[in-house]
């Protein structure tokens, strides 16, 4: 749940809308429970889609937060 809100609050703050789509099922990523009733787990194959003004700085840096696993190996290092 911490990745998807961290999703959350990032999707916030772009303008443009911001989609992540999994196995034809999509979610707004401005909608934490939008994006939790996609199901996906760690492994899942997600399509990330950007339609507006900051489209292009939004998937980059959302796509950024994928590839750095949210900083979740972070989080469970320290606990």
């Amino acid at each position: 749940m911490r990745p998807a809100d961290k999703l959350v609050r990032a999707a916030a703050g772009f303008q443009c809308q911001i989609e992540l789509e999994r196995a034809g099922q999509i979610a707004d990523c401005r909608s934490i429970l939008s994006l939790l009733t996609l199901g996906a787990t760690q492994g899942s194959e997600l399509v990330l889609r950007a339609q507006g003004p900051d489209a292009d700085e939004a998937i980059r840096v959302i796509r950024l937060m994928f590839d750095q696993q949210f900083d979740e190996l972070n989080v469970e290092q320290s606990t």
